[in-house]
């Protein structure tokens, strides 16, 4: 890494999409900041997010009603502190990206938007207050962020690099451990290196891979997450993994390792899309008063029952009522992807599955993403701050990361950890490794996990099928132990490790979670509980860190507290 400004530090923010892209153009000016990518910089989930960026920009919205809608898709657990934090932040957020030359379309067709720009209204929202850049957001927001950092010289990129483990070191007074640089990966050479830095963050994104079907790109493998549990840090309601109602229905298509469906926006049913049965029938009135404007957890559920009970492999949404040219104008970027793909959405129905989405949960962290190890940041969807509850609010997600990124730089800028004295890292040991000529085994279990996980830890959920899951998850743990330490390092190798081990997590919090809440439904436990008791199901690590953030937001004034037990009865 380069040589830091003004003797401030150094800072390995790893992922780059909008959460550790928006980090690293805040510090840039006062610290040395290297990016690392999984392959080209831009090819994270935020390319493929279409919807749009959640905030009150109406002056007929208010920040009361953005959260209470926030609080009442969270079912109960999210955290009303950090709920106003992120909504509060929304305007200005939304203002930075504007300044970076982000644009947003504008506002032609919302009579009484007070808003420049035009605000589309998505599940779970009581008002119009979703900005966008037509159908394509994520992709207008990553490509302005990386043509800004690619410009600025205090930014090192390094592509093509996948994380091995983060590196913590002793400090010899308190606190006692601290996160001091990470492992790299060069994909391209095979070579492993360590890569020292006075500050590490987190940006990695979701785990959504560890399912068969999933509208995420391949690097969603809650890398973050496993290497955050491996270093001694807590994770947070794994348990709640989001499935997106309506990802394109391919007819045929082979269940692969690569499979994954193309994403029909949220705002497609905001727009007045219905979701019908093969004879026509709008379902989503019978389920919801919300119809299809019902949070997406209600929805999924509604199209996993209608599908079970029928006998369907899909069911179908419908917006050709609203004309092709409103369409074509709202929708530009999914009406030609369906096209190539066989559909044209302004003529009739398209067939529609749910699929793995969203991490709702992730290593627990605060407000400023400081997590239990110091000098370890975790921001945007590999972390868990108590904003989401048990399911995320459409939109509020790109809102996450450029308020916590945002919040997160502002902590290492002003709240600076002493320098750290190291005089070299430990080298990456490959002495007693060899390559592989199994890789058969990697490409096996890899299709395994992700199979067994969709068929027993999916939308709907027993406890017969999470021992089962559970009991083949370790098995699997072993054996790519065995492989991970006899053989020389590869990207498919590290991501199977860790998709592993967030596997294991998901499933601990399911079976602790004995309740249906949001997005984890269970057939041996279907009612809610009550609400004033909801906690969040907190998991901590054998080698757990002892960090001084607060256990969870129901006793958040009590600092000094680590560990749960009796005092807030959180799982």
């Amino acid at each position: 890494m380069n040589t830091d400004r003004n003797g401030q530090g150094k800072v390995l923010i790893i992922g780059s999409g909008a959460a550790g892209l928006t980090l690293a153009l805040r510090i840039a000016d006062s610290h040395q900041v290297t990016i690392v990518s999984k392959d080209a910089l831009s090819e994270g989930s935020t390319r493929y997010a279409q919807g749009g960026v959640s905030a009150v920009l109406d002056n007929t919205d208010s920040l009361e009603a953005h959260a209470a809608d926030t609080m009442a898709a969270g079912a109960g657990l999210c955290d009303p502190a950090v709920v106003r934090f992120a909504i509060e932040q929304g305007p200005s957020a939304i203002a930075w990206l504007i300044d970076q030359g982000v644009e947003f379309t504008r506002n032609s067709d919302n009579p009484g938007n007070s808003s420049d720009y035009h605000l589309t209204r998505e599940g779970g929202h009581s008002h119009r207050r979703v900005i966008h850049a037509e159908d394509r957001t994520g992709q207008a927001i990553e490509n302005t962020l990386e043509a800004r950092v690619r410009q600025h010289p205090g930014i090192d990129i390094q592509e093509y690099h996948v994380a091995v483990d983060l590196i913590s070191v002793q400090t010899g007074g308190r606190p006692t451990k601290r996160c001091a640089g990470a492992y790299l990966l060069d994909t391209r050479s095979g070579r492993v290196r360590p890569v020292a830095a006075d500050y590490v963050v987190l940006a990695t994104g979701g785990a959504s891979k560890v399912y068969l079907y999933t509208s995420n790109p391949r690097g969603a493998t809650g890398d973050g997450i496993a290497m955050a549990w491996r270093a001694g840090c807590r994770v947070a309601n794994m348990e709640f993994m989001q499935f997106h109602p309506t990802c394109l229905y391919m007819p045929g298509q082979a269940p692969s390792a690569d499979a994954r469906s193309f994403l029909i926006s949220e705002a497609v049913r905001g727009e007045g899309g219905h979701l019908l049965l093969p004879d026509g029938t709008r379902f989503m009135p019978a389920f919801d008063e919300r119809a299809e404007l019902a949070p997406r957890d209600v929805v999924a559920r509604a199209i996993d029952h209608e599908m079970k009970r029928l006998g369907l492999e899909y069911v179908w949404l419908d917006i050709a009522h609203k004309g092709a040219d409103f369409i074509r104008t709202h929708f530009p970027t999914i009406y030609q992807r369906c096209l190539e793909l066989g559909h044209d959405i302004s003529a009739g129905p398209i067939p529609v599955v749910p699929a793995a989405h969203y991490t709702c949960g992730g290593v627990f962290s605060d407000h400023r993403g400081r997590t239990d190890l110091p000098g370890l940041y975790a921001v945007g969807e590999t972390a868990f701050t108590g904003l989401h509850g048990a399911n995320r609010m459409a939109s509020n997600s790109l809102l996450e990361c450029l308020v916590f990124s945002t919040s997160a730089g502002a902590d290492i800028a002003t709240n600076p950890l002493p320098r750290l004295s190291v005089a070299k890292l430990p080298d990456w040991d490959e002495s007693r490794v060899t390559d592989s000529d199994e890789e058969i085994v990697v490409s096996h279990n890899w299709l395994e996990l992700r199979r067994l996980m969709w068929d027993y830890v999916g939308i709907v959920r027993t406890s017969k099928r999470l021992r089962r899951a559970r009991d083949r998850v370790q098995l699997l743990q072993r054996e790519i132990h065995e492989y991970y330490s006899n053989f020389v390092v590869t990207p498919d190798l590290l991501e199977l490790r860790n998709l592993t081990m967030v596997a294991e997590l998901i499933i601990d919090a399911a079976m602790r979670r004995r309740e249906s809440r949001g997005l984890h439904y269970s057939l041996d436990y279907p009612e809610r509980g009550p609400d004033n008791s909801a906690r969040n199901t907190i998991l901590v690590p054998d080698g757990f860190v002892g960090g001084e953030l607060p256990v969870c937001w129901h006793h958040q004034q009590d600092s000094g507290t680590i560990g749960c037990g009796d005092q807030c009865g959180c799982e």
